[in-house]
């Protein structure tokens, strides 16, 4: 895996809002700085905790060029270009491309689409055709195809472009399955992102680090180099607050807790209610106790 282009600690960004809803270009840029600051090594913009699907196309692109841009080859910089076209998704891969982006990040088809392995691969034949690295997905919550360790050994060995999976069914084991490929996984699951790094997993792409970069970036450094022991140590106050995440309300609760560590991102737009106040007490006392060990 020494090759592989998105190793380590990749960051799936919070994009940042206003008060009316709009994108905050200010505060991307303010928040990818402080990222960088923090020893993030990679960008996913628009990411699922981004709120792609709620981005117009518009929207989308303008996020990805301009973060694109900021960035401006300090970190890898990763897009997500999924759309229910894949006419659509070439063309925004294409576009993220032609912004000096690394790699995409796709699902496979979902909404009612199809899901035989043979229509799977095609897809992702086709998507090839933007001229990037892809990141395939496994995403329950997407009601997509999984990509299994069978269908991710093909498509690495036919799709010259194809290159890793994010595993985000918060399935260990399943997960384990694709590492034992030897092919390189990236983690999307937060909870598990001490025990995929040391299966085997090549790196993640946490939403979490939006809350506790600097934590996030020195327990994945540790695991990287095999120091499990202080690894362990790193991961042990960050495992609360991400057990916490995962109980519902992921993308509210990670804009709500990050607000609280100091990073401006604003309250997710709409069809996103602001948390009440109730879970967000309980996030202030893990955020809290949490950044008390940093």
């Amino acid at each position: 895996m020494s090759d592989f282009q998105f190793p380590g600690l990749n960051i799936a960004l919070a994009t940042p809002f206003d008060t009316n809803g709009k994108i905050a270009f200010g505060r991307l840029e303010e928040n990818i700085e402080r990222y960088i600051e923090a020893g993030i090594q990679g960008f996913l913009l628009s990411s699922g905790t981004g709120i792609h699907v709620y981005l117009t196309p518009e929207e989308s692109a303008e996020l990805v060029a301009r973060g694109a841009k900021i960035i401006n080859g300090r970190a890898k910089v990763m897009a997500q270009t999924s759309a229910l076209l894949v006419e659509d998704v070439v063309a925004r891969t294409r576009h993220a491309a032609d912004n000096g982006v690394d790699g995409v990040m796709v699902m496979p088809p979902f909404f009612e689409g199809p899901r035989s392995d043979d229509d799977v691969f095609a897809f992702y034949e086709t998507v090839g055709d933007g001229g990037l690295p892809i990141i395939g997905y496994n995403v329950p919550g997407g009601a997509v195809p999984t990509i299994s360790p069978e269908l991710f050994r093909r498509l690495v060995a036919e799709i010259p472009n194809f290159v890793t999976v994010k595993d985000s069914r918060g399935d260990l084991g399943a997960e384990a399955e694709l590492i034992r490929t030897g092919l390189p996984v990236l983690n999307g699951s937060d909870t598990l992102a001490a025990y995929a790094l040391y299966a085997g997993a090549a790196g993640v792409i946490w939403g979490g680090a939006n809350i506790a970069p600097t934590a996030c970036a020195a327990f994945v450094e540790a695991a990287m180099r095999g120091e499990w022991a202080q690894a362990r140590e790193l991961w042990r106050p960050l495992e609360p607050l991400m057990s916490h995440l995962d109980q519902g309300d992921y993308v509210q609760s990670v804009y709500a807790a990050a607000e609280i560590a100091g990073f401006s991102v604003g309250t997710p737009r709409r069809p996103f209610s602001p948390l009440p106040a109730d879970k967000i007490a309980a996030l202030q006392t893990l955020v809290e106790e949490l950044l008390a060990t940093v």
